[in-house]
């Protein structure tokens, strides 16, 4: 799903970009990046890979669509099960919860140079750039012993699951040109929830999951 995702958006970017020959600038980047999740209780370090596509409307700004995904988070939590019942024994189990997520995020905003252009020969290229997304998850739980959800509360289900978030995702960096029409470019970007639908498989589901990620990567300018 996720390789055949990035190739309907690499056929999108082609064919926007043979709409748009005649305007220079138009460009297709791709990074790897190093992720943080900040999200209470669901903290962890992964690894990204984006595909994005940028798409001038004047020198300065213009459109970008960009899709990326990440491996693996894998954190772990400390949780306590209560019995629903008075009567049953023990009243409390004490547990670890082994916890794998996977992000996969869709993206479409405006990109702003505030110096130099999307097609600088020299020096330095900084920019910013706003824009809203759409984040679905996968979540697997597994639990350290079985408990019987009949007659214990937990806080989150055993597991697999999947969730949606919606975003509001901000960012920016610098570029140089390497030659060729190829830059080079670094990129600091966060992905803010902007909706909190809840999951039982998710310990938190306020504000999560809260990423943030830098990003190195190459820029073709057709």
């Amino acid at each position: 799903m996720r390789k055949f995702s990035a190739i309907l958006l690499c056929l999108f970017v082609l064919n926007v970009a043979a709409l748009f020959a005649q305007y220079p600038g138009v460009s297709l980047g791709t990074d790897v990046s190093l992720q943080r999740n900040f999200s209470k209780n669901q903290i962890f370090w992964s690894v990204g890979h984006t595909v994005q596509a940028q798409i001038p409307i004047t020198e300065k700004n213009g459109a970008y669509i960009a899709f990326g995904y990440i491996t693996n988070g894998l954190f772990a939590n400390q949780l306590t099960a209560t019995a629903k019942n008075t009567s049953t024994n023990p009243a409390v189990i004490n547990y670890k919860n082994n916890a794998a997520m996977k992000l996969r995020h869709l993206s479409i905003g405006w990109r702003h140079y505030i110096k130099g252009s999307p097609a600088a020969e020299q020096g330095w290229s900084i920019y910013g750039f706003a824009g809203f997304g759409l984040t679905a998850g996968d979540i697997t739980n597994v639990h350290s012993v079985v408990i019987d959800t009949v007659q214990y509360a937990v806080p989150v289900l055993s597991g697999s699951a999947k969730f949606k978030r919606l975003t509001l995702d901000v960012g920016g960096g610098f570029e140089k040109l390497l030659g060729g029409d190829i830059y080079l470019y670094t990129e600091a970007r966060a992905n803010i929830p902007a909706s909190d639908y809840p999951s039982k498989f998710l310990l938190t589901n306020r504000n999560a999951p809260f990423t943030a990620a830098l990003a190195l990567g190459l820029r073709l300018l057709f």
